[in-house]
């Protein structure tokens, strides 16, 4: 049996996430989902797997108003497919934050930077006034990345607020591309560096799994795996389960 995983994630004003906590749980329980998925005021975060029908309901059910509203409609999701549930349980947690950063300081939903698509990522590494950076933490990177990216070497993603400050300057860091897992820690990311005063910020539409899902292998200039938060480890172009070390070499 095929196994369809979602990853998603929404920035949105849900003041009243404890309330849904209890109700989605229910559904992804119903559906017979696994995977993790948070709440936040600042909106939903996670990955869940299923039957592609369950997937499908959820999302339905997330994007169409349910206890929603129209809050989640332009929910960020990008599926894939395994051969076996990569998670052994289904957890459903309030928490702060989506992805935890500064406390909720700075905030997603006020602006971003300026998303590019990953049809055009490569042009726009391949800028030599462009510094490209790498926002995820030192063992994912180490999986994989793209060529001549920054390496921030952070262990946590709240450390790279230390990076931005110690290593980064907006007078001479004019042009500033970002990526990372799935595009979510890159609003947060952007918007951070936006409030630094660092006058262009772009960060890759989708994250890595969009660029390997729609970028061909022949095109690509992504070296190794992406590392994901399951049990398959690493995604290599297509979304494909892939050894960690074949992928590394």
């Amino acid at each position: 049996m095929t196994v369809t995983v979602a990853a998603l994630y929404r920035f949105a004003p849900l003041p009243d996430c404890a309330e849904l906590r209890a109700p989605l749980a229910d559904l992804c329980v119903e559906l017979g989902l696994m995977g993790t998925l948070l709440l936040a005021p600042e909106g939903i975060n996670g990955t869940v797997a299923g039957s592609a029908k369950a997937i499908a309901a959820l999302l339905d059910r997330l994007r169409g108003g349910w206890i929603f509203g129209e809050r989640l409609e332009g929910l960020s999701v990008r599926l894939s497919q395994t051969d076996a549930m990569p998670f052994g349980r289904l957890k459903v947690k309030v928490k702060r934050e989506i992805v935890a950063f500064d406390g909720g300081a700075t905030d997603p939903t006020q602006r971003v930077g300026t998303y590019v698509a990953p049809a055009d990522w490569n042009e726009v590494i391949r800028d030599p006034e462009t510094l490209v950076i790498d926002t995820r933490n030192g063992f994912e990177v180490a999986m994989g990345s793209f060529e001549g990216a920054t390496d921030p070497a952070t262990t946590s993603f709240g450390d790279f607020r230390a990076f931005v400050d110690g290593a980064l300057d907006p007078a001479r860091h004019r042009r500033i591309a970002m990526f990372c897992t799935g595009g979510i820690r890159c609003e947060k990311a952007s918007a951070f560096l936006l409030d630094r005063g660092f006058p262009e910020v772009l960060h890759l539409k989708g994250g890595i799994l969009a660029y390997l899902a729609e970028v061909p292998r022949e095109e690509s200039l992504w070296r190794g795996g992406c590392f994901v938060f399951d049990d398959r480890i690493a995604l290599g172009h297509g979304l494909v389960p892939v050894p960690v070390a074949q992928e590394a070499a």
